[in-house]
C-alpha cells in the first residue's frame, strides 16, 4: 500500500509557492523572468540530495534521472513534467499560503482581503472536500497551485520511490520547465536530454482527471495599413487604420465564436490586443479548435470578415498572418494507446474514478507529444487557478503523487 506523507507534502508545496516565479508575456528574454530560476535551483538541490543525476541549463530547465530498479531489460524511460512559473493574470509576489486543516464545509474568508471568499455554495468541488486540508493564498495574490502542485507531486513521488527501494520501476526522468504560462514552456527544451520514450505532465484539475486531448492552437495577426495625411487637410483622403481595426473588431459575432459564448468541443476566435497609430494598426488574435479542419475554417472566416471591412476603404492594405502555436495531442496519443491506458489504471489503483477530459487549452504535453514524447496530462487537484481564490486539497496532491508511483510500477509490470 502506498502511503504519501501528507504533512511533508503540504510543507513542500507551501514552501514552493512562496517563491515568486511569475512569467512575463512581454519579455523577450528566456526565461522571461530570471526569478523563475530561484525555484529551479531549489528543485535542483533537492533532486541531487535525493541521489538523482540532475542539472539545470542556462534557460532554467531542470533535468533529472532516477535509474531503473528492476531486473527487466525493456522497461521504457518515463518522464514526469511540470512547470515552475505562475500566470501573469494575478500577482504572484509575496504569496502567503494558508493551511485550513480538516475543512468543515464553511465559507473560507481570505484574511488579507475579506472580500475574497471561497463559498462552498458557489464551488461544488470544494463542497466535496469536507475533512480535507485545504490550502489557499491570503487574498492578495494567486496561490500558484498551477503548477507548483504538479512540481510538489512529482517531488513527493520521487522521494517516496527513493525511500522505498523495494518498489520495482524502470528508468525515470523528471523535467521542470519555465514559461509555460506564456506559451513558451517547451521552446528551449531538449527531449533528447530527458532520455524518455513517453511522458506525463502533472498540470490538471479535479482529482481523477486524465486529459488526452487539447485544442489545436494558432495565433493570427491582422495588420491594417491606412492612408495617412495631415488631419487639417484630410477630407476625402485620410483612412484611419485605428478606426478600421475597430470596425473589424465590431464586426465579430456577438453571440457565438468567442470564448465567452462557447463550450465543450466548440472552437473560437479571441482578440487579445490591439495597438497602432492612424497609419498602421495591428490586432492580435488566438484561434482555437479541436480539429485542424476547424482551425482552418476559423482562419478563413476571420480573414474574409476583415477583408470585407477593408474593401470599403480604397487604398487601405491589410495583412493576415498566422502563427502555429500547438496541436491537439490526441492525434499522437492515439498512436500509443498504452500511455493513456496505463495512466487510467494508475488513477484507479489510487482509489479514484477516472475522469477523461478534453482541455479547452493546451499544456506542455501538447508540444512534447509532437516533439516525440507522447504526453497526456494528469490531475493535481488545482482549482480556481490564476485568481486570488485559487485553492487546492493536500489530499488531492497526495493522490497525484500516489498515481505517479503506481504509473512507475505499471510500466515495469507490463514490460519484459
Amino acid at each position: 500500500m502506498i502511503k504519501i506523507a501528507q504533512d511533508q507534502l503540504a510543507e513542500r508545496f507551501m514552501r514552493y509557492v512562496r517563491v515568486d516565479t511569475q512569467s512575463d508575456p512581454n519579455s523577450e528574454a528566456f526565461p522571461t523572468t530570471e526569478k523563475q530560476k530561484n525555484l529551479s535551483r531549489i528543485l535542483l538541490d533537492e533532486l541531487k540530495a535525493l541521489g538523482l543525476e540532475a542539472s539545470m541549463d542556462d534557460y532554467g530547465y531542470v533535468y533529472a534521472k532516477l535509474p531503473a530498479h528492476t531486473s527487466k531489460k525493456n522497461v521504457p524511460c518515463i518522464c514526469f513534467c511540470s512547470h515552475v512559473d505562475t500566470a501573469p493574470d494575478c500577482s504572484g509576489t509575496d504569496v502567503k499560503p494558508i493551511l485550513h486543516r480538516s475543512y468543515s464545509g464553511e465559507d473560507i474568508v481570505l484574511p488579507d482581503d475579506p472580500s475574497q471568499v471561497l463559498r462552498a455554495a458557489d464551488l461544488p468541488y470544494l463542497a466535496t472536500k469536507k475533512g480535507h486540508d485545504i490550502i489557499t493564498a491570503s487574498g492578495l495574490t494567486l496561490l500558484g497551485a498551477d503548477d507548483k502542485s504538479g512540481v510538489a507531486a512529482i517531488m513527493q513521488a520521487i522521494t517516496y520511490l527513493v525511500s522505498n527501494p523495494g518498489i520495482a520501476h524502470g528508468p525515470l526522468s523528471v523535467v521542470f520547465t519555465p514559461d509555460e504560462e506564456v506559451g513558451k514552456g517547451t521552446a528551449k527544451i531538449s527531449v533528447e536530454k530527458t532520455g524518455a520514450s513517453f511522458g506525463y505532465t502533472l498540470d490538471g484539475g479535479e482529482a481523477g482527471s486524465l486529459e488526452d486531448e487539447t485544442f489545436s492552437a494558432d495565433g493570427a495577426t491582422i495588420v491594417v495599413h491606412g492612408v495617412i495625411v495631415h488631419p487639417g487637410y484630410a477630407k476625402g483622403k485620410l483612412k484611419n487604420a485605428i478606426k478600421i481595426a475597430a470596425e473589424i473588431l465590431d464586426a465579430l459575432p456577438k453571440h457565438e465564436w468567442s470564448p465567452e459564448t462557447t463550450e465543450g468541443k466548440q472552437g473560437f476566435v479571441h482578440p487579445m490586443s490591439i495597438s497602432g497609430i492612424a497609419e498602421k494598426a495591428s490586432i492580435q488574435f488566438i484561434v482555437r479548435d479541436f480539429t485542424d479542419a476547424g482551425l482552418e475554417a476559423h482562419h478563413q472566416r476571420l480573414q474574409a470578415l476583415a477583408e470585407a471591412i477593408v474593401a470599403q476603404y480604397p487604398g487601405v492594405v491589410m495583412e493576415y498572418k498566422r502563427q502555429e502555436q500547438y496541436r491537439n495531442m490526441k492525434l499522437v496519443l492515439d498512436q500509443h494507446p498504452q500511455v493513456v491506458q496505463y495512466a487510467a489504471e494508475a488513477i484507479e489503483r489510487s482509489g479514484l474514478k477516472v475522469i477523461t477530459e478534453s482541455i479547452r487549452g493546451g499544456t506542455d504535453g501538447s508540444r512534447l507529444s509532437y516533439m516525440g514524447l507522447p504526453c497526456p496530462n494528469i490531475f493535481t487537484g488545482m482549482q480556481e487557478i490564476h485568481s486570488k481564490k485559487e485553492w487546492i486539497s493536500v489530499q488531492d496532491i497526495a493522490k497525484a503523487a500516489e498515481t505517479i508511483v503506481h504509473l512507475c510500477m505499471i510500466w515495469e509490470e507490463k514490460s519484459n
